[in-house]
């Protein structure tokens, strides 16, 4: 979201406004040029000056912004008056900034195309494909108004993103995306957060995406109603945000909510046909009422500020999909600033939050703290009847006393689990293209980083948009991993023939991937062996640390046999292909490609790999040579007595048990459209649970979602934790807000929170753990118990296993929620012209650890769930793969591997030749006795085939350097008696001899890197 402001050059202070007059409206349509050079003209020639606030969303298909733009005239004269709106800051006054804006999403009831091309195109414009689209002469305008300080960008990411429903790697890249944009064509950097329509907020969001990436302050909309009330009273709406226990207050943020989410106070709505009554000055007609208006707006500024610390006080003008017609705004307000001035009980002016923001900061006020999570994970959002302009901050969100903004958390799994696989896809895919070396020309990983930046939307990863704009995102990531499937495979193709690097001989070996091995289809591994046909499988581990893990691949043939890259044969196992997975993968291959697949496997091929860190191991199947014996040679044997399974009293669900030397399973077919798998990998201490739901009934009217139950013996004292964006844990307890009184309406819905890595509880000797392999909502509404996602009107299917868990993996809705989308929340797949619902399979994680223990295979494993092996198939011929190819390979020194503690969240080749380098510390303070510690990276040993010529330190989106956003920051002052903590220790400046970066607990460190040679032949010892 971008913010453009167009002020006069000669401004003296940046606490200072100039005069200015009547306002112009300027849209931007197919005369923009000519608009531009009219604006410039006024500005530089005629030394008149205006603001104008007009957003604007932008992405490179469409980066989501707001564009505040301040332009205009001294005065401008109308027929019976001359508005004078030249106001700045007045002291000793309350001041009113009136922030004109429009809000327009990068995809909610119409797809990203259709806002862009829609009606009304001049408003809803975005901003980097409008760019793309303008001429050098308009071009060099704009870039003339940055230069002057006229133009400015606030918040700069590809979207606005969300905060519940969003991992903290995909919200640092789509904002990296964006702000490297704006540095790159226009040499500045935004200072301002702006999150006004997400409905809840993190403590990622803010001490991550907030103080991390440069921002001074950062303005939200949506508030829980009770939270809301509460902060009034207390004139608490802004505070110093300190969302991180680790990092303390070197990464704490000047925030604000809104008193009324981001829309003008009542009666100051000024769209055409709009109810608010207009600023009517002319004495001649009866409804002459400017000593009304003057009074209304006086009176609404005086009941504000008796809620706001400071004489300052923003009125954000505007609300989604406003100014369409920019005249009625600005007019209205024109006549406002001009009759309110004139008045003089309080002062008015055109601002932007970034006036706004240096104003607050001047009056050297001391505020309140804020620690944790606000709104989104930790509260109900309860805010007004809705608007969709009206949400709040990540507890669990109301916007009424019974209407919990908790469902979203699950809304849409298949696309929710389609972003997340893809995100580490791209992380993997990045790196390989690093390796061989970024092209233009080629394909590259650009097409993927764009979709998935718009898919981190408050309206994409969410599930509430309409269905055919989820059905848009998901096509636009479909061809981004086409394009990405062509890096990796070229990529792969490169490091096993070392020859190609010399650039005289181009890769021949052919590698294929599997996309839709989800639902058991892979056409690469599903082969007719014969004695001279191999099937080679490349594993590649995108982790920094040695990988063993077992993969699972669909088989023809049931005699064959697994060789590892030295040729030793290594234990594998043949697990059925049942018919629940059978009947997926025809019914949804069907659906993808077209058509059912010709040929059906017979079973999964289950085998243990071992894998370098940043790099791949080769594992070759071929024919046994003799009839397998298979209970004994893949040691599986199947058991299948009818057991009962609690659904419904008296129902009954088959079993199946599955034993082997790799892996042992039980098969449960619950009812039609429930079936589960519990899995137990030998080398591993957790449990796979997998799940198959779909399609859900509606014969019966009625909307259901699914939940699933895990439930213990544990005394937990309605305590339990959850992870904020995958990054921090935050404890939740049972009915209770840290910051208010809670009143509890909907005690299920009320105590929901959205969870990207995992939920835990504990007593005083044990640690229960869950983690999952998307964005889902979660809870323990029960003392013991956890549970994954709300029940609300419908049926509630509880899966007992032993301990019990609750998992929300569906919903299926027959009704609107009228929250704006008007449409059912009600999935569907086609085939043939015959719908039914959709199916969804999934897959969560559970273990039980001693106390104090559990932290290890929760930052670990989630690492592992978040990058899973990239999987790439090819065939040989005869038995010559390891003569003629690399077999092992790993990007970093032979016998080195990242900290226990430390991920490598970034490695890509950016379009300069520079490499951006990302380093992630897992632990927060006091989480683990061993790993909450300062960590250190050798960079030479990260890359040590390549030497480091220049090493620069840079703030999270890469658009500044760290030193210099330190040194700009605003040092906000604290409350006395305030729980602000002394600065945190964080990892010290990198020696450019030594090259070892060190991260303290939960730090996040971004590097700009300079090689001495090209990198586009990666030399390696094989």
């Amino acid at each position: 979201m971008i913010a453009l402001q167009f002020i006069k050059k000669e401004i003296k202070t940046k606490h200072q406004l100039g005069k200015r007059g009547v306002s112009a409206s300027f849209g931007l349509h197919r005369r923009v040029e000519e608009d531009l050079e009219l604006l410039l003209r006024a500005d530089l020639h005629r030394r008149r000056r205006a603001l104008l606030v007009l957003p604007l969303m932008a992405t490179t298909w469409s980066l989501l912004c707001l564009l505040t733009l301040v332009v205009g005239f001294l005065v401008a004269d109308s027929k019976f008056i001359a508005y004078n709106t030249s106001q700045g800051i007045v002291p000793g006054k309350i001041n009113v900034h009136l922030v004109p804006h429009t809000h327009d999403d990068v995809g909610w009831l119409k797809t990203v195309d259709q806002y862009y091309v829609g009606s009304n195109n001049s408003i809803q414009a975005f901003f980097q494909r409008w760019w793309r689209d303008q001429s050098d002469a308009v071009q060099s305008i704009v870039k003339q108004l940055v230069t002057s300080g006229q133009l400015e960008f606030i918040n700069g990411g590809m979207c606005m993103h969300d905060e519940a429903a969003t991992h903290y790697i995909d919200m640092i890249d789509q904002t990296t995306l964006g702000h490297r944009f704006i540095k790159k064509e226009f040499d500045m950097t935004p200072r301002i957060g702006w999150q006004i329509d997400p409905f809840g907020h993190s403590a990622v969001q803010a001490y991550l995406l907030g103080a991390e990436a440069g921002f001074d302050s950062l303005f939200f909309g949506r508030i829980d109603y009770q939270d809301r009330a509460k902060r009034k009273n207390d004139k608490s709406l802004e505070f110093i945000w300190q969302g991180s226990k680790s990092l303390g207050s070197s990464a704490q943020i000047f925030s604000g909510a809104f008193p009324e989410a981001y829309e003008p106070p009542s009666g100051f709505y000024f769209e055409v046909n709009d109810d608010s009554p207009i600023v009517q000055d002319d004495i001649t007609l009866f409804d002459y009422n400017v000593h009304d208006r003057v009074n209304d707006f006086v009176a609404t500024v005086v009941s504000q500020a008796n809620i706001t610390r400071t004489n300052h006080i923003m009125w954000t003008m505007g609300t989604d999909f406003m100014y369409q017609y920019a005249h009625t705004w600005f007019r209205q307000m024109d006549k406002l600033i001009h009759y309110v001035n004139m008045d003089g009980r309080v002062n008015a002016l055109y601002s932007t939050p970034s006036i706004y923001t240096d104003a607050k900061y001047a009056t050297n006020e001391s505020w309140p703290i804020k620690t944790g999570l606000f709104c989104f994970v930790i509260f109900p959002l309860m805010c007004q009847p809705y608007s969709k302009t009206e949400v709040c901050h990540h507890t669990s969100y109301a916007d009424r006393a019974n209407a919990y903004w908790t469902g979203y958390f699950t809304s849409r799994p298949a696309l929710k689990h389609y972003v997340r696989t893809m995100s580490g896809y791209y992380l993997a895919a990045r790196q390989l293209e690093f390796f061989i070396g970024r092209t233009d020309s080629g394909p590259n990983t650009d097409s993927l980083a764009d979709a998935l930046a718009i898919a981190q939307h408050h309206d994409a990863v969410t599930g509430t948009e309409k269905q055919h704009v989820a059905n848009d995102y998901a096509k636009r990531l479909a061809i981004g991993y086409t394009e990405a499937e062509q890096v990796v495979a070229t990529s792969l193709a490169h490091l096993v023939e070392p020859a190609s690097y010399t650039g005289s001989v181009n890769p021949t070996t052919k590698f294929q991937q599997c996309p839709l091995l989800n639902i058991s289809y892979c056409p690469a591994s599903e082969m007719n062996f014969s004695e001279a046909k191999q099937l080679i499988v490349m594993v590649y581990n995108s982790l920094g640390w040695k990988r063993d893990d077992v993969i699972r691949i669909p088989i023809i043939n049931e005699d064959v046999t697994v060789h590892d890259s030295e040729g030793r044969e290594i234990e594998s196992q043949l697990l059925p292909l049942d018919d629940a997975h059978v009947g997926l993968r025809n019914y949804y291959a069907k659906a993808y490609l077209g058509q059912t697949p010709t040929k059906t496997p017979n079973y999964w091929l289950a085998f243990t790999v071992s894998v370098p860190p940043l790099g791949f191991n080769t594992y070759t199947i071929s024919l046994l040579g003799k009839a397998p014996l298979i209970p004994q040679n893949a040691g599986a044997y199947i058991f299948r007595p009818n057991g009962t399974f609690l659904i419904k009293p008296g129902e009954k669900a088959s079993l199946t048990v599955v034993r082997g030397p790799v892996i042992d399973e039980v098969h449960q077919q619950i009812n039609a459209w429930i079936y589960q798998v519990t899995r137990i990998h030998k080398e591993k201490e957790h449990v796979e649970f997998e799940f198959i739901v779909g399609p859900l009934p509606t014969d019966d009217g009625i909307g259901k979602e699914v939940v699933t139950q895990l439930a213990t013996t544990m005394a937990t004292n309605k305590t339990f934790y959850t992870d904020s964006n995958g990054r921090d844990f935050i404890e939740r307890i049972r009915d209770y807000r840290t910051d208010w009184d809670l009143k509890v309406h909907q005690p299920i819905a009320g105590n929901y929170y959205p969870i990207n890595l995992g939920i835990y509880m504990q007593d005083n000797s044990t640690e229960f753990s869950v983690l999952v392999d998307r964005s889902i909502g979660g809870s323990s509404t029960v003392d013991g118990q956890i549970e994954l996602m709300l029940h609300r009107h419908s049926i509630q299917i509880k899966v007992m296993i032993g301990i019990s868990l609750f998992l929300l993996p569906h919903r299926r809705l027959l009704l609107d929620d009228s929250r704006g989308v008007a449409e059912a929340l009600n999935e569907t797949v086609c085939i043939d012209n015959v719908c039914s619902g959709l199916r969804i399979q999934g897959k969560f994680y559970f273990r039980i650890d001693p106390l104090g223990e559990g932290a290890k295979w929760r930052r670990t494993f989630g690492q592992e769930i978040y990058s899973p092996l990239l999987l790439a198939f090819s065939e040989q011929d005869g038995d010559n793969w390891k003569n003629s190819h690399v077999t092992t390979f790993s990007g970093v020194g032979s016998s080195y591997s990242l900290p226990n503690n430390v991920a490598l969240i970034t490695l890509q080749e950016l379009d300069d030749g520079k490499v951006l380098l990302r380093l992630a510390h897992l632990y927060e303070i006091g989480e683990d006795r061993d790993l909450s510690v300062m960590a250190n990276v050798e960079l030479k040993q990260l890359f040590p085939r390549k030497k480091i010529g220049k090493l620069t330190e840079m703030n999270l989106s890469a658009n500044q350097e760290r030193t210099g956003m330190e040194k700009k920051r605003l040092n906000w002052k604290v409350e006395e008696g305030s729980s602000s903590e002394a600065k945190v220790a964080r990892g010290g400046t990198v020696d450019p001899a030594k090259l070892v970066v060190e991260l303290a607990p939960m730090e996040i460190r971004t590097f700009l890197v300079e090689f001495n040679q090209s990198f586009n032949h990666y030399s390696f010892d094989a």
